[in-house]
């Protein structure tokens, strides 16, 4: 008896240590597959992530790629002819032709700069807009005068359908006008020759939108979730028959949501044409005179008579020899006495010394080497205040934004014209800030 119950006391001990045992091995077993399961999900994590890196470098190398070309290519044109300009004769039709190709592709590159620019603001998150009451309608047409050109050289239809008396909104009219002319150029841009392109204002009881639309090459499904996105186009290849960067768009939803707007894009495939359509809230009560005035000024320029500037001296101060024979050509084409000078330092010594030469105006750039723009616009204050003297002064610079201005203005300069400088708009900057509007 006594070696029976002994018998059963091991046996439940074995019983027990084999259950201790299974359960040690199933806890094991769980926390081997739980590693695994990390380690696969780890190793799923990392060839993601090398992917997404690796498709961020792709991106970046056609991006790259495509801006070397881009920035090349009207260089191309503007060197070429300025060559054989200078080594060759042509006719007058020839000379022209050559120097409107030269114009429009340094407005391009200009336009490529300009959207690089937008796009290191957007992702540093210093866009600032200048915001006030403005009606749409003045800024569509002071697009649509802009690309109209571009629509012509394709015989491309183009028509605008809306209001001028629609409400006003709140927003930078520069940004907005921005928005409307990108939205626009890239319609013509795909829309093959004989196409259509129109643009439409939409009001609604809370809201406004711009629709435009085009009968272009339209936009794959597969892509059109990705149209807003930078630096992404449906074709990055080398054989794309249309230029550009990728960013316009981007541009576009980055400022009409800073706007508190909303943007969508739809097509119904390739071949089918695209609508953009862009949405605004409306402002309440709305302010129609601020609004038709801020707009209408965006896009004025005035007509410069060979004598308007005549009696007029004139101060130009930049370290760029070629700016300084650019401005001085230019404004003594209309009359005016320029002295061109290349830094703050000869440019204080100058209105120091003068006594029956001071000028009337002064024209100075901002970035240059030892005294920039900002410390000789506060010495020539100091040298006016002593004097009781009145001199208006104009800035030049690269720099556009609205802090730029703001910044420019506080230091004592009454305007600023941005680089590169358009001739007609500067003139009529000079014009209407030495009171020579009126005069004939």
């Amino acid at each position: 008896m006594h070696d029976i119950t002994e018998r059963k006391q091991a046996e439940a001990q074995i019983r027990a240590l084999n259950a201790e045992l299974e359960q040690r091995v199933i806890e094991r077993t769980a926390q081997l597959q739980a590693a695994n399961r990390a380690k696969d999900e780890l190793l799923v994590r990392e060839q993601t992530a090398r992917a997404d890196a690796e498709a961020a470098n792709r991106m970046k190398d056609e991006f790259l790629a495509t801006l070397s070309h881009e920035l090349r290519t009207p260089l191309n044109a503007i060197l070429g002819w300025a060559q054989l300009l200078r080594t060759r004769k042509f006719d007058p039709d020839t000379i022209n032709r050559a120097l409107e190709t030269i114009e429009r592709n340094a407005r391009s590159q200009t336009q490529l700069v300009g959207d690089i620019l937008d796009v290191s603001r957007i992702i540093r998150g210093k866009v600032r807009l200048n915001i006030r009451s403005i009606r749409l309608s003045p800024l569509i047409e002071a697009a649509l005068d802009s690309v109209r050109p571009a629509a012509e050289a394709k015989m491309i239809d183009l028509q605008a359908i809306y209001d001028s008396t629609s409400q006003p909104i709140s927003g930078d009219p520069e940004r907005i006008q921005q928005v409307i002319w990108n939205l626009l150029s890239n319609a013509i841009k795909f829309t093959p020759q004989n196409g259509r392109v129109e643009v439409q204002l939409l009001q609604g009881s809370r809201s406004i939108s711009i629709q435009v639309s085009d009968t272009g090459r339209g936009i794959n499904p597969k892509f059109l979730p990705h149209v807003f996105d930078r630096f992404r186009q449906a074709d990055n290849s080398i054989t794309r028959s249309h230029g550009g960067l990728g960013l316009g768009l981007a541009i576009v939803r980055h400022l009409v949501e800073l706007h508190g707007g909303t943007v969508q894009a739809e097509s119904a495939g390739e071949g089918q044409g695209a609508t953009f359509t862009v949405t605004f809230p409306l402002v309440s009560p709305p302010d129609s005179e601020t609004a038709e005035s801020s707009s209408l000024s965006l896009g004025q320029k005035t007509t410069c008579h060979p004598d308007k500037l005549a009696g007029l001296r004139i101060l130009v101060v930049d370290d760029e020899a070629d700016t300084r024979d650019f401005l001085t050509t230019l404004l003594e084409q209309s009359g005016a006495t320029v002295i061109a000078l290349e830094s703050t330092r000869m440019a204080v010594d100058f209105l120091t010394g003068a006594t029956d030469q001071i000028p009337n105006l002064l024209v100075s750039d901002i970035h240059m080497p030892e005294e920039d723009g900002y410390a000789l616009i506060r010495q020539v204050r100091a040298i006016a205040s002593d004097r009781n003297l009145i001199l208006p002064a104009v800035a030049l610079t690269a720099c556009a934004g609205v802090e730029d201005r703001t910044q420019l203005l506080l230091a004592g300069f009454q305007i600023h014209v941005p680089k590169p400088i358009d001739a007609e708009e500067f003139m009529a900057v000079i014009v209407n800030l030495t009171g020579r509007a009126s005069s004939v």
